[in-house]
């Protein structure tokens, strides 16, 4: 499993979680997303908005309480519209560039290259089809 995020102008580290590891709350808010948000600072400088899916560990209380005293500004999980997976420009555009990349390989690595090759992906990713990506979700975002 892999983690990342993006924005108008740039985007973070993979972040990967280890395969034996359970992504319950505890995890996602004890080791995720303390890195995540970390590259949302060290990224944007003068400030971001964080947004996430609806995935459990997301959503949990725990999680919720962490990004309020922790994020200036978060899109609680009760002001995100059920159901819209197309308002998150990750799922909708970026990983599918990625996935796109790696079916261009030719052979495809093993599993104790994978992170790597998916590493020279993220890196490789042009930011110009990623910008548009988060446009049209902030447009999306004021309609809904």
């Amino acid at each position: 499993m892999v983690s990342a995020g993006v924005c108008f102008g740039g985007k973070e580290r993979l972040h990967f979680v280890n395969e034996k590891a359970k992504v319950d709350t505890m995890h996602y808010v004890g080791h995720l997303l303390p890195k995540i948000v970390e590259d949302c600072n060290q990224l944007l400088l003068t400030g971001f908005t964080f947004q996430q899916d609806g995935a459990p560990a997301h959503t949990a209380r725990s999680a919720q309480v962490w990004l309020q005293a922790n994020c200036l500004d978060f899109i609680a999980k009760d002001q995100w519209p059920p159901n819209s997976p197309d308002l998150n420009p990750l799922d909708y555009h970026v990983w599918g560039m990625m996935l796109e990349a790696y079916h261009q390989l030719h052979p495809k690595p093993k599993s104790t290259g994978l992170k790597k090759v998916l590493q020279v992906i993220w890196v490789g990713l042009p930011q110009k089809p990623i910008d548009k990506a988060v446009y049209s979700f902030s447009k999306q975002l004021k309609n809904a």
